[in-house]
């Protein structure tokens, strides 16, 4: 238990880091970040900057920092999705309690690996799935709970990954590639299937999935195209145009995604990395390789059936759910829940606040999951009580195996059992 704020080691300050941090700048009497670990300069910097961290508590390689004497409570593992497992134990190893974000890692053996660590120190683990700390879900899940619509037969789930965000992220972006990565329904979408099966709440038992990168390949390339849209002569007519979703006034990304590309997005510095850098490529000649749609079937314990897809071809939107009941149905898109009751023939709407009015915050991603996933850790390292994290260790891995049993399902184009 910490009888006063939380120290943190962040380790990756890149965007889920910066974001995550930023709880201790709105609550420094509960949170206080105390060293980072991050290789590229500019970032460092502007967190040291930000958080006002100690030289002697600054390192360029996480290495660095794990053979120190422990120097926080706690330490937010940020980086890669192929670069968990080494931090995660190591850091379990001397005792900190650990924020990591998701995936947990990008194998089966390697997510067994870190939840037995995190068990065997006796740690208290939060794997970032922010779904599950928004208010919509809570809602949701106390509707669902108080039975208005019976029980639950069936569900379909909807991830509209949205245009410009897969063009981002996903073909030209950091996870664009397995190798370098982790498959797109791991790094995606373990969102999703943890959220899956939090609402439902029970075992999934099999497991069938379709899916293929269909669109954002050579062959696809417009007659007269570029390799770099800085230098596209058909640009204009393209709608995955780097120009268009970097650039000018009415760019399509947030702030978030433009600083992804440098750490200072002016408009020149952002026209200079789409010059040099990755995010400025034709998205029909990068080295992606993760699937741009894919569907996933779900059988649960008692019968219960889910269909998931997850594709790029939507605008950027909320996820959208359809629950099908014995008493009622039920519709919700992140902000509004939608309950049809069958005896009365009525329809009940409530709408939720991602942030209710009075708390002020800069961490409203994920429909608010940023910041509330930070709170309830926070809290729970706090108070030393596990059961204040929604996704602990046993969950969280048993929804991890789920995704790697869809894509095992893919793959091989078979039905999995769990």
């Amino acid at each position: 238990m910490c009888a006063k704020k939380v120290t943190v080691l962040v380790v990756g300050a890149g965007a889920r880091g910066e974001i995550y941090s930023r709880y201790a700048l709105e609550h420094p009497d509960r949170m206080q970040v105390v060293a980072v670990a991050e290789p590229r300069n500019s970032y460092r910097q502007q967190f040291v900057e930000q958080h006002q961290i100690a030289d002697s508590h600054v390192f360029t390689d996480w290495q660095d920092a794990a053979q120190r004497p422990r120097m926080a409570d706690v330490v937010l593992i940020c980086t890669q999705d192929n670069m968990h497992k080494a931090p995660a134990v190591a850091f379990a190893e001397l005792g900190y309690h650990i924020l990591l974000e998701k995936p947990i890692a990008p194998t089966p053996e390697d997510c067994e690996t870190i939840i037995d660590a995190v068990k065997r120190n006796n740690v208290l683990l939060a794997v970032a799935h922010v779904l599950r700390y928004t208010r919509y879900t809570q809602k949701l899940k106390a509707l669902l709970n108080d039975g208005v619509i019976g029980d639950i037969l069936s569900m379909q789930h909807l991830e509209p990954v949205g245009y410009w965000h897969q063009a981002h992220s996903f073909v030209r972006g950091n996870w664009r590639n397995e190798a370098q990565s982790s498959f797109m329904l791991l790094q995606k979408s373990c969102h999703d299937l943890d959220w899956i099966r939090y609402i439902m709440g029970d075992n999934c038992r099999q497991v069938s999935s379709f899916g293929s990168l269909s669109h954002f390949v050579p062959e696809n390339q417009p007659t007269g195209a570029a390799d770099r849209c800085l230098d596209c002569q058909v640009e204009a007519a393209c709608p995955w145009s780097a120009s268009k979703i970097y650039l000018g006034d009415n760019h399509k990304c947030t702030p978030h995604f433009r600083r992804v590309l440098t750490a200072d997005p002016t408009e020149e510095n952002v026209r200079q990395a789409l010059r040099d850098g990755p995010y400025g490529r034709c998205v029909y000649r990068c080295d992606n390789d993760v699937v741009d749609h894919q569907v996933v079937n779900f059988r649960f314990a008692h019968q219960q059936t889910v269909t998931f897809t997850m594709t790029a071809f939507t605008k950027m939107e909320d996820r959208q759910t359809r629950l099908f009941g014995t008493r009622g149905y039920l519709e919700g898109n992140g902000k509004t829940i939608r309950v049809f009751d069958f005896l009365t023939d009525s329809e009940t709407v409530h709408t939720v606040d991602e942030i209710p009015d009075g708390t002020q915050t800069q961490m409203g991603g994920h429909g608010g999951g940023d910041y509330y996933l930070m709170d309830k850790f926070i809290h729970a390292v706090m108070a030393g009580d596990q059961s204040l994290i929604l996704s602990g260790p046993d969950e969280s891995l048993e929804s991890h195996l789920m995704v790697f049993a869809a894509e095992r399902a893919r793959k091989e184009n078979r039905l999995i059992d769990l």
